[in-house]
């Protein structure tokens, strides 16, 4: 699946899923801005799910392509109470972006969490921001997949919700060059210190890439050292799933390592330039894993995605599990 479940044995990180992060997406909206949203919590129930207290939720932005952050917005919440959570956002920028402690501007402080059906959308300034339970973006046909391509016509995603975070930022303030990086990071404080638990910007990879006993280092680990730790096992595994040679696979990893989305705002958002909400990603990562033998699951994208802010449908009210 796109990044759910991305610890080992298809779990959670540390079998806790509001440390799980499931999707990225980086696109523009008319006016001149840029909208970054960040998911997390597959699976989500209707009631009860809420943010962990003791994580930080980052996104990082690369402004000058040296695969580090040059910006990074950094989100924090407090222990639920009652069924009511706040939230916390903080841009830092330059060394602080490349802190993994939450640091600089603090953009949005105690922001309402929407736990319930109702969005909460929270402005400051130029800036917009949403945080709370909604409908999973996400769509594949898993069971398809599972059964070697037997594709069943069911939507996995259709009725699951996430936990979203959502930023609506000036482009030119985020960074006047139309070009950006990003990637998502969630890092749990234990013993003082922060842990980063899960990572990642492009979808599926480390599901079909990563052996289990690799996820845990992987979702510790930089986009900066992607292509010096991966690319021989990853080039390996494409071998072996798509008859690739040495030369076609190290072209098709270089659109997905490092793992950093990167997304040219001057052209749509259509993955992997950025990713919208409606973006097909999985045929795409089929497509590459198969060597073109598999051309999509034939599942289109969900059709309650708002045109405005926040973007992300609204919760399902008892999404199925398994």
């Amino acid at each position: 699946m796109s990044h759910h479940l991305s610890g080992p044995n298809l779990r959670s990180p540390m079998d806790d899923a509001r440390l799980d992060l499931t999707d990225l997406f980086a696109f523009t909206v008319p006016g001149g801005r840029t909208v970054l949203i960040m998911n997390v919590h597959p699976i989500a129930p209707a009631a009860g799910a809420a943010f962990h207290p003791d994580a930080v939720y980052r996104i990082n932005v690369d402004i000058d392509g040296d695969d580090h952050a040059d910006a990074a917005f950094s989100f924090v919440f407090s222990p639920p109470v009652d069924g009511r959570q706040t939230a916390t956002v903080y841009w830092a920028t330059g060394a602080q972006a490349r802190s993994a402690e939450p640091g600089g501007q603090e953009i949005f402080t105690d922001a309402p969490v929407a736990l319930g059906a109702e969005a909460r959308v929270v402005e400051a300034g130029p800036y917009l921001f949403s945080a709370g339970l909604r409908s999973d973006p996400f769509f594949a046909d898993l069971d398809g997949i599972v059964k070697d391509f037997q594709w069943t016509g069911v939507d996995w995603g259709a009725d699951k919700n996430v936990l979203g975070i959502v930023l609506e930022v000036p482009s030119d303030e985020l960074c006047p060059d139309p070009v950006i990086g990003v990637w998502a990071r969630v890092s749990l404080r234990q013993d003082g210190r922060l842990k980063s638990v899960d990572r990642g910007a492009h979808p599926s990879l480390t599901a079909y890439f990563n052996p289990e006993e690799a996820k845990d280092a992987y979702n510790e680990g930089e986009p900066a050292e992607d292509w010096a730790t991966y690319s021989g096992p990853w080039t390996e595994v494409l071998r072996h799933t798509g008859g690739y040679d040495a030369h076609a696979a190290e072209e098709v990893l270089r659109t997905v390592l490092p793992d950093i989305l990167v997304y040219d705002r001057n052209r749509p958002a259509a993955y992997p330039n950025g990713r919208a909400l409606t973006d097909d990603v999985t045929s795409t990562r089929l497509a590459m894993i198969s060597g073109g033998k598999v051309a999509s699951d034939h599942i289109g994208p969900h059709t309650d995605l708002l045109l405005d802010f926040p973007y992300l449908g609204a919760p399902h009210p008892d999404p199925a599990v398994g």
